[in-house]
């Protein structure tokens, strides 16, 4: 079962120019520092930056939010498995949200996907619930 499905585009000539204008005080309110290290590793760091500003704005539209009632930046970061396969995890009030919206006697899973092509950087994010066993 669906739970929330959100998407966005990033501009990542626009992310850029918030870090060069902003810096740290950027880095520092919308990511974790598991985001920024990931990003610090990258040749293309806005890039990096866009597609992760993408996902945690679709993820916030999947949990039928958007970026209001509480939600922090931090409670949605993503990282990545070994595979590459980008992951989502919520925590914070988006973990609260996700667990109130999610059946009893399910599992909610957050898909994300994340792509560029420069100049824009995009993200889709599915909720699922699962039955659990």
């Amino acid at each position: 079962m669906i739970l929330g499905v959100g998407t966005d585009l990033a501009n990542i000539e626009r992310i850029q120019a918030v870090l060069d204008r902003h810096g740290d005080r950027f880095r520092n309110r919308v990511f974790t520092e598991r985001e920024q290290a990931k990003a610090n590793r990258r040749k293309d760091e806005a890039g990096t930056y866009a597609k992760r500003w993408a996902a945690k704005e679709a993820c916030s539209k999947a949990l039928g939010t958007g970026l209001r009632m509480g939600i922090s930046w931090k409670d949605m970061a993503v990282s990545n498995l070994r595979t590459g396969q980008p992951v989502m995890t919520l925590t914070g009030w988006a973990k609260t949200r996700l667990d109130d919206m999610t059946p009893p006697g399910h599992e909610a899973i957050v898909h994300v996907s994340l792509t560029d092509d420069h100049p824009w950087a995009q993200a889709f994010v599915v909720i699922e619930a699962r039955p659990l066993p």
